[in-house]
């Protein structure tokens, strides 16, 4: 196999790095959703030393995912994590005060989100903060032509991929006790968007 490598990741990473320097900087353990090829993990790990960086995948990516955690060889990303948002059980690995997750709320079905949102307090401490990096619709609309043109391309993919519409994941946050705290906008019509446990 060979290591796997996105173009997307080494695009959007210094950007999101940024965001996170401000928004990660009092806390100490984060657990990565859907940690894809691991250069995020691997970035974000190696510039942020203080944290402890938990990446997460489903058992099929997981041999890609851990070329670059190997290679790595950091000291603060262990293990990763088999995850499958809509599979039970979810791991048991203790609570994180944080949590990140990048280009997946448009890849999972929405049911799929709705699971991610109702499990996630269980493995959060109170005042845990959740950002989510991705593409968002804005009150129904598309922000761009390319968003309107790539969620086109998801959904003959998948039916049930699309992508999300911020107030109706929002919704999902509210309903678990969760504040939107940050909305940052980003290089390519994406967005990083922050929310507050408790």
């Amino acid at each position: 196999m060979d290591k796997p490598f996105s173009a997307a990741c080494e695009r959007n990473r210094d950007p999101i790095l940024d965001i996170l320097r401000e928004v990660f900087r009092d806390r100490r353990r984060v657990l990565e959703i859907g940690s894809g090829t691991g250069q995020h993990a691997v970035h974000f790990a190696a510039a942020l030393p203080y944290l402890s960086w938990q990446a997460s995948e489903r058992a099929q990516n997981l041999a890609g995912l851990n070329y670059w955690l190997d290679d790595a060889a950091l000291p603060n990303t262990p293990q990763p994590l088999v995850l499958d948002v809509g599979a039970e059980p979810w791991p048991v690995c203790g609570t994180f005060d944080a949590a990140f997750t990048a280009n997946t709320l448009h890849i999972m079905s929405w049911a799929e989100v709705v699971t991610l949102f109702a499990r996630l307090p269980a493995v959060l401490d109170a005042d845990a903060l959740f950002m989510v990096y991705g593409p968002f619709n804005i009150d129904g609309e598309f922000t761009s032509q390319s968003n309107a043109a790539f969620d086109v391309s998801l959904r003959q993919r998948d039916p049930l991929m699309g992508i999300r519409d911020l107030a109706e994941v929002d919704a999902l946050a509210r309903a678990q006790s969760m504040q939107l705290i940050a909305n940052h906008a980003m290089p390519a019509n994406n967005r990083c968007v922050v929310w507050r446990l408790g």
